[in-house]
């Protein structure tokens, strides 16, 4: 296996592997887990049926943890776990993309990571983009990172894509998954880097209205605010990120616990295709 940075911040290309052979290598799974921590996002091409299948791709994902199930997207008949990610273009719902996140940080425990390979896409457009943030952490002023010592953020999906719901619908998955909230800056359990962990699921600090940060309650929203959307900027910096343009049967694995990502939506009419194994996590601290 050959491994090739594709920045300075973040991201490699694995070539000559497929991660099929990965299930059930321990030596080849492990090399390529310690190049998961250290470039936090890998890609790999032609990573076909006939050779990784949709059961060794969850296979593949089960090595790293348990699967993550996803409260509104569907599941592949063959291979329950392995959600269908399925862009149409004649359904105006599907026309709705994300923002700068990272998975599920609306849950407890947000997932570990994702393996996600392409089915279809458009023949341009459609690409995705990561942001290294543990680098956008290091790279705060030094008084940034005093001022957000042990903030803690809220964090809900029932502001973003839970808002293109029917009410009824959107009553209920609040009951089923109330927000959480979680430390502004989180530890990487493994590489111990000190990562800034506030996305587009992080609505507002929970513990930044106090005695040594506000003088009256209008600095609430105004000062806290305006912090947490610099903060969730910082993802936006070129110097943090790559982007990979996607082909059939391509894969991208992630460490869902230090980065963000970002889907492209530029590709209409087309279709994009994509199957996920999601990872579940662990409790940020």
């Amino acid at each position: 296996m050959r491994i090739e940075p594709l920045t300075c911040a973040i991201g490699a290309q694995l070539h000559d592997v497929s991660l099929g052979d990965a299930v059930r290598d321990d030596a080849l799974f492990n090399e390529i887990y310690a190049a998961l921590l250290k470039h936090k996002v890998l890609f790999l091409r032609d990573q076909t049926l006939d050779k990784l299948s949709r059961l060794d791709h969850m296979a593949f994902a089960q090595r790293l943890g348990e699967l993550e199930t996803h409260p509104m997207v569907p599941s592949h008949p063959e291979a329950p776990g392995l959600v269908q990610i399925y862009k149409n273009p004649d359904s105006p719902i599907d026309r709705y993309e994300n923002s700068w996140h990272t998975d599920g940080t609306w849950r407890p425990a947000p997932a570990l990571g994702c393996v996600l390979r392409c089915i279809e896409c458009p023949p341009v457009g459609g690409d995705t983009i990561w942001a290294n943030m543990a680098l956008a952490y290091e790279k705060l002023p030094q008084h940034i990172k005093d001022q957000i010592q042990g903030l803690r953020a809220n964090h809900s999906f029932h502001s973003s894509f839970a808002a293109a719901m029917p009410e009824e619908k959107r009553r209920t998955m609040r009951t089923q998954y109330p927000d959480s909230e979680h430390p502004v800056i989180r530890t990487h359990p493994e590489t111990q880097e000190k990562v800034l962990f506030v996305n587009s699921f992080a609505t507002h600090f929970v513990n930044y209205h106090n005695k040594q940060n506000v003088r009256y309650g209008q600095d609430y929203n105004q000062v806290g605010g305006d912090l947490l959307q610099y903060l969730i900027s910082q993802a936006y910096v070129p110097e943090y990120q790559v982007r990979w343009r996607w082909q059939p049967y391509s894969v991208a694995i992630w460490d869902n616990r230090a980065t963000q990502h970002y889907a492209v939506m530029d590709y209409p009419p087309c279709h994009r295709k994509m199957e996920r194994a999601g990872i579940v996590g662990s409790v940020p601290y």
